[in-house]
């Protein structure tokens, strides 16, 4: 039996990052101002250990900040890593941030050239390749025109038509599937399977379960910048539903994969809750008689975080302080796609669940409670406290894409959201035929 060859190495990575206080203690720092250490250090990894061999498809799950992303531009040199080594073997080509390296006042031909030089490819090789990046792209005429004309969706089908038709040794995938319109989404998994069969290298992260179960061969799963474990894509995702509501714990036999040292650390790291980032660019207007002092998403356990399991329960809280008497306010919130598209939402006037008036001084706490039938992937939040007054529309107070929150999903359907159809297959006999 043949020896497996490494296509990537990685050993003992860390990423730190400086957090400094404020602005002057960096160019304090950088000017070499004293000895006083004026930052912290945050680890986005810590010590993380990883092999994929040539031919094998990888994935890598875990909660927002767990270092999935940034393990990712380590492997393909957009950062250098803190400690620790990779070694790469083989020609990458890395769907991160689609587009990256496109000159937006060229169009679409000038930048294949260009992304293609980059990514270390010969005129002669971009040349036997572009009509196979222009079908794949299909976006027409548009092709020659300055890339800055084109809309987000041709934008991006350029890119990925780029970035997958190279056909690099080692394809690093970061959520990038999800891009287009659902037959482009479907061309790019038909795509992403051609590679597999070809028998190249894939490292895959997504939120999105099921396709991270059906497309891998080995998930490792991340948490907080520590490696929790490696395994079965079915192995993994359990366990990566157990650190969501904080109840991992290793195995006794997980010491083939782990160090006693790396087992406390993963612990440590799965009992912490995850909770949602604030948004410090949120939009926040209003007359503020009636101001919203507090807001958290909980699961199904109660527990406080911003990734939920999709088809559980989740409580939407908000807490409100009123400045002044309001004969009927309106609580509400709205979640927003990445793009800004508003998914959902509710208020309570429109679930007649709150018509009273609130005197000054008060303080109140409005809960939703609802099933999550999301797709899986990243969300925004925003809460509002509005009213009427003299028939005039009030808004007392609105908070824009405050927090995030995350769905997990093992399966996703077409569209924003899962109509949980019950269905039925079944061969019809003669006598149904006729």
């Amino acid at each position: 039996m043949d020896e497996k060859k490494v296509a990537i190495q990685v050993k003992g990575l860390e990423k730190a990052y400086k957090l400094y206080d404020k602005p002057s203690d960096r160019l304090k720092e950088a000017l070499g101002f004293g000895r006083k250490k004026r930052y912290k250090e945050h680890y986005a990894l810590k010590g993380v250990d990883m092999t994929i061999y040539q031919g094998e498809t990888v994935g890598i799950i875990g909660t927002n900040g767990s270092g999935k992303s940034t393990i990712l531009k380590i492997i393909t040199g957009v950062l250098n890593p803190t400690g620790g080594s990779v070694h790469v073997n083989g020609r990458i080509s890395a769907l991160l941030e689609l587009g990256a390296g496109f000159n937006m006042e060229y169009n679409g031909i000038e930048n294949i050239y260009l992304n293609g030089t980059m990514i270390g490819f010969s005129k002669k090789e971009i040349d036997a390749k572009m009509d196979d990046i222009l079908n794949f792209a299909d976006i027409g005429d548009y092709v020659h025109q300055p890339v800055k004309t084109y809309s987000s969706g041709m934008f991006v089908r350029l890119a990925f038509a780029v970035a997958i038709n190279i056909e690099p040794e080692i394809l690093i995938v970061d959520e990038a599937l999800s891009v287009g319109d659902v037959f482009f989404q479907a061309k790019c998994y038909h795509k992403f399977e051609e590679f597999k069969e070809m028998g190249k290298t894939i490292v895959f992260v997504s939120h999105d379960l099921s396709s991270i179960s059906k497309y891998c061969d080995r998930v490792v799963l991340l948490n907080q910048g520590v490696k929790l474990g490696e395994g079965s894509p079915k192995e993994m995702i359990d366990a990566y539903k157990q650190v969501l509501v904080g109840q991992y714990v290793p195995a006794a036999d997980d010491h083939s994969l782990l160090s006693d040292k790396e087992i406390t650390a993963a612990a440590a790291a799965a009992a912490g809750t995850v909770k949602g980032e604030v948004n410090p660019e949120l939009l926040e207007y209003g007359t503020k008689d009636a101001m919203i002092t507090g807001y958290k998403i909980t699961d199904d356990m109660g527990r406080e975080t911003s990734a939920l399991l999709k088809g559980k329960e989740c409580t939407i809280t908000m807490q409100v302080h009123f400045e002044h008497d309001i004969e009927a306010p309106i609580f509400a919130f709205t979640i927003k796609n990445i793009k800004g598209v508003e998914i959902t939402g509710t208020n309570t006037m429109v679930e007649k669940a709150f018509l009273s008036p609130v005197r000054a001084g008060r303080d109140m706490e409005i809960t939703f409670t609802q099933k999550i039938d999301l797709q899986g992937g990243e969300y925004l939040l925003s809460f509002g406290v509005t009213g009427f007054e003299k028939e005039e529309f009030q808004v007392y107070h609105r908070l824009y894409d405050v927090i995030n929150m995350t769905v997990i999903s093992d399966k996703d359907t077409v569209g924003y959201y899962d109509m949980n159809s019950r269905v039925v297959v079944k061969e019809l006999s003669q006598q149904e035929k006729e």
